[in-house]
């Protein structure tokens, strides 16, 4: 049996709660599940991108946000998103929900996206600490420059991080900013 890490909790179109199930069970059959992605910007504006460990069940060696994952049953968004983030990244540092949107994906090993993904701001300048089971490399780039590397090598980048994009520029340009302060 599963222990509640495996799992992904099961939300309807309104995020309302329908229950459980396997993680991988979840992504097998395209089951609408919530999620959390992370962007995390340094005082210069810039986004902390991170690649992907390749043995990642899906999307390994791609570059991505600073974060995404699940959050638990009973789990608050915000303290998952915030958990994830000193997990993966070695980072302590404040989270604001931004907005949420969904998205559906297929990848070419049968596995689905089907998410009601919830996005959060916060600010980080540093170096990380990243944990080499979830992360292999990591980097800042400015807008454009992601702009640009989405545009010529999309290849290289995670299905999520493609649906998520226009949307945080949408909100970066509609507040005028690049992080909660």
């Amino acid at each position: 049996m599963a222990n509640n890490f495996d799992e992904v909790v099961l939300v309807d179109e309104r995020d309302e709660v329908l229950g459980t199930m396997d993680k991988l069970k979840a992504h097998k059959e395209g089951a609408l599940h919530r999620a959390f992605s992370v962007f995390l910007f340094d005082h210069d504006g810039r986004l902390l991108l991170q690649r992907r460990a390749e043995t990642k069940y899906h999307s390994g060696g791609l570059w991505t946000n600073s974060c995404c994952s699940h959050p638990r049953m009973g789990e608050d968004l915000l303290a998952a998103a915030e958990r994830r983030v000193a997990e993966e990244l070695g980072i302590i540092t404040p989270l604001q929900h931004r907005f949420s949107f969904i998205y559906r994906a297929s990848f070419e090993n049968g596995l689905h996206e089907h998410e009601l993904d919830h996005v959060f701001f916060g600010h980080w300048s540093g170096s990380v600490r990243p944990d080499p089971e979830e992360v292999i490399d990591w980097r800042y780039a400015t807008m454009e420059e992601i702009d640009a590397d989405l545009r010529e090598h999309p290849q290289r980048f995670t299905i999520w991080l493609k649906a998520c994009w226009p949307e945080v520029l949408a909100d970066l340009h509609a507040t005028r900013s690049h992080l909660p302060r």
